[in-house]
C-alpha cells in the first residue's frame, strides 16, 4: 500500500518491486486468509483499499469469481502496474482502478460495496478512526470489512547470522522499530476495538504465522526488502553493523544474502473482520 506514494521518487519501483515479490511468496496465505472471511453471502462489489500492485485484489477476484473489484491506490505507478497484470491474467473487465488519497478530506465515489478489504494499510492512515467510520458508512448493510496487518518487517535470518556481526537483523529491526514509533505510530495496533468504535460488528480474528524455506524468490524478496530497510535506518546503525548489512545486501560479494542457504521468511500476518449492522 503506497498511502503518500508520488512516482517520480526511486523508491517508488523498489517498493512496487517488493509488493510483486511479496504478493509471490505470501500467496498462499493471502489465499488462505480469503477462504477464512466470514462472508454470509458471495460479495459482487469489493474495494480494496490501499491495493499496491494487486495482490489482495487478484486473491479476491479468484476466491470471488462472480465479483468486481474497485482498487484504491495513491499511486499512479502502482494502479498502472496492476491494470497489467489484470489484462495478463484475463480479468481486467472485473477491475476498477481509483487513484486517491485516503487521509483527503473527502473521497471519491467507491460505490457500495459488499466487501471492503484494506492489507497492510489502515497503520499508514493519520486519522484511522475517521478512515474505519467512513468505510462503515460506504458498506452495503451486512456488508463485511477485512483488516489485513502484518506483524512488523519480515524476518530472514538466523540470530547467529552473519558471522562477523550476530544478531544484526534484530538490531536492523530495533532501528526501524524506533523510526515507525515516531512515524507510523499506529503500526502493530490491535484493530478489534478500533473497529467495534466505529459501529461494526467483529466477526472474527485470526493470526496466520508465515515460516517459509528459502527459495530463489525468497532470496529476491530478502534482498530487495532489506535494501529498502537500510535505506530507512543507515544513520541509526553502527559503522560495523552497516558494513556487515551492506555485504549482505552486494550481489557480487562471497557474504552476499543471495549465497546463503539458510534464508527463511518469518513473520505473522493478522486478519480482523468486520460486519456492518446498522441500516442505511
Amino acid at each position: 500500500m503506497t498511502h503518500t506514494g508520488h512516482d517520480h521518487h526511486p523508491h517508488v519501483d523498489t517498493h512496487a518491486e517488493i509488493l510483486d515479490l511479496d504478493a509471490e511468496v505470501l500467496a498462499d496465505h493471502t489465499a488462505a486468509i480469503t477462504a477464512w472471511l466470514p462472508v454470509e453471502t458471495s460479495p459482487h462489489e469489493i474495494v480494496d483499499l490501499g491495493c499496491g500492485t494487486g495482490a489482495g485484489t487478484f486473491a479476491l477476484l479468484t476466491r470471488f469469481p462472480e465479483a468486481h473489484v474497485t482498487a484504491v491506490d495513491s499511486s499512479a505507478g502502482h494502479l498502472h502496474r496492476l491494470r497489467e497484470k489484470a489484462r495478463e491474467k484475463g480479468v481486467a473487465d472485473r477491475v476498477r482502478t481509483v487513484q486517491a488519497d485516503l487521509d483527503a478530506a473527502t473521497w471519491p465515489d467507491l460505490g457500495t460495496p459488499d466487501l471492503v478489504w484494506a492489507s497492510a494499510a489502515m497503520h499508514h492512515m493519520a486519522d484511522p478512526m475517521r478512515t474505519l467510520r467512513r468505510v462503515h458508512d460506504m458498506l452495503a448493510p451486512g456488508g463485511l470489512f477485512a483488516v489485513v496487518e502484518l506483524a512488523g518487517f519480515p524476518r530472514f535470518l538466523p540470530a547467529d547470522a552473519p558471522e562477523n556481526r550476530p544478531g544484526l537483523e534484530e538490531r536492523c529491526h530495533e532501528a526501524s522499530d524506533r523510526h515507525h514509533a515516531e512515524h507510523v505510530p499506529h503500526r502493530g495496533a490491535d484493530w478489534g476495538p478500533k473497529l467495534t468504535a466505529a459501529g461494526f460488528r467483529l466477526e472474527g480474528e485470526r493470526t496466520i504465522t508465515v515460516n517459509l524455506e528459502r527459495s530463489d524468490t525468497i532470496g529476491r524478496y530478502a534482498l530487495t526488502s532489506l535494501r529498502r530497510l537500510r535505506s530507512g535506518i543507515a544513520d541509526a546503525l553502527a559503522a560495523d553493523d552497516l558494513a556487515a548489512l551492506d555485504q549482505l545486501l552486494d550481489v557480487d560479494s562471497p557474504h552476499s544474502i543471495l549465497r546463503r542457504d539458510d534464508l527463511t521468511v518469518r513473520t505473522e500476518r493478522t486478519v480482523w473482520a468486520a460486519r456492518r449492522t446498522a441500516p442505511r
